[in-house]
C-alpha cells in the first residue's frame, strides 16, 4: 500500500467522480482508477460502486476512508513537526541542566535567547551530571549545562563558560558568622548539607575538604538547593554553595562568605553530543552561548 494510494482514494471519495477527482490530483484519469483497482486487490474488498457517472464509497469504503482520514491527519502533523524541527526559529530545543544552575545561570540566558528567538520552545531536563551525560549519550537530549565541567571523551565535547568561587552558607548565629573569610578547615567539626551521592558538587565540596585536611561530616544530603538552603538556615549546618546562588539570594537567617583557605572554584558550561548532528535551532542556540558568554567575560575583564 503506497500513500499515493491513500491519496487518490481519498479524492475519489471526496469528489465521487475519478475524473474531477484525476483533474484535482494533476493526473490522468487511467493512472487514478489503476491505483484505486490495485489498493481494492490489496485489501481484497470493493471500495466503491458505481452510480451513473458518479462513484460511492462501499460500507467498507466508508470504514477505511474513516481511518485513513485519522492516518493522514498524523501524517500531516508529523509532516509539520519536522518542518518545526528543521527551522531553526520554530524547532524546540531539548536542554539538560543541573539544580545548581536552575535559578539563576539558566533562566538568564534562556531569557536573553527567547528576546531574539521568541517562537522556539524548550524542552527541559534536570539531573546530576552523571545522569545528563547518560542522556546525550542516549540521545534523548543532544546537550546540557554542567557544573563542573568534566573532561571531554570520544563521544562528548565540552565546553567551559565561566568560573565562579564557591562561598560557605552559614546559619546567622554560626560561631564565625562575623568573619570577613572562611579557611575551611575552621567547619572541620560542623556537620554539612550537601547534594545527594552523584551529584558533581557534592564531590566538589568534599574534595576542597579533603585539600583542607578533613573529611566533612555530612548531617543531610538533598537534590534541591532550596532544601539545602533551609535547612542552614534552620541551623542544621553548614555548606559550599556558587556564589551564583547567592548573590542577592542569600536565605534570611544565614551568612554568605568567601572561602579564603583553599580556594574553591567551579566550572559552569556545557556538554555536547560529538555522534550526531545538533538540530538546526539547538546549533543556533549553542552559537548564541559562545557568543553570549564571549561577550560576558570580555565585559568582565
Amino acid at each position: 500500500m503506497e500513500l499515493r494510494q491513500i491519496k487518490y482514494f481519498m479524492e475519489v471519495a471526496k469528489e465521487e467522480h475519478v475524473t474531477e477527482a484525476a483533474y484535482r490530483l494533476h493526473v490522468a484519469q487511467s493512472a487514478v482508477s489503476r491505483q484505486i483497482a490495485k489498493l481494492e486487490d490489496e485489501l481484497g474488498v470493493e471500495l466503491f460502486v458505481r452510480e451513473g457517472r458518479n462513484v460511492k464509497l462501499t460500507f467498507a469504503g466508508k470504514i477505511f476512508l474513516q481511518h485513513m482520514e485519522s492516518a493522514m491527519n498524523e501524517i500531516d502533523r508529523a509532516v509539520a513537526a519536522i518542518n518545526s524541527y528543521l527551522n531553526p526559529e520554530t524547532g524546540k530545543i531539548r536542554l539538560g541542566f543541573p539544580t545548581s544552575l536552575a535559578t539563576k545561570t539558566l533562566p538568564r540566558v534562556i531569557s536573553a535567547f527567547r528576546s531574539q528567538y521568541s517562537d522556539i520552545g524548550f524542552d527541559f531536563h534536570q539531573g546530576s551530571n552523571k545522569e545528563l551525560r547518560e542522556l546525550v549519550e542516549r540521545g534523548e537530549i543532544d546537550f546540557a549545562f554542567v557544573s563542573p565541567v568534566p573532561e571531554s571523551t570520544p563521544d562528548i565535547s565540552t565546553q567551559v563558560f565561566f568560573s565562579e568561587s564557591m562561598r560557605v552558607l552559614l546559619p546567622s548565629h554560626h560561631r564565625l558568622a562575623k568573619k570577613e573569610s572562611i579557611n575551611l578547615r575552621e567547619l572541620m567539626h560542623d556537620q554539612f548539607v550537601l547534594f545527594r551521592t552523584g551529584y558533581d558538587m557534592r564531590k566538589l565540596v568534599i574534595e576542597a575538604c579533603r585539600q583542607a585536611n578533613f573529611e566533612p561530616q555530612v548531617g543531610f544530603e538533598s537534590e534541591d538547593v532550596y532544601t539545602i538552603k533551609g535547612l542552614i538556615e534552620a541551623g542544621l549546618g553548614v555548606s559550599l554553595l556558587p556564589e551564583t546562588l547567592l548573590i542577592e539570594q542569600t536565605p534570611p537567617g544565614t551568612v554568605s562568605l568567601p572561602v579564603g583557605i583553599p580556594q574553591v572554584t567551579r566550572t559552569v558550561g556545557v556538554i555536547v553530543t560529538k555522534v550526531r548532528t545538533l538540530p538546526p535551532s539547538e546549533k543556533l542556540f549553542y552559537d548564541f552561548l559562545i557568543d553570549y558568554y564571549n561577550r560576558l567575560n570580555q565585559f568582565s575583564l
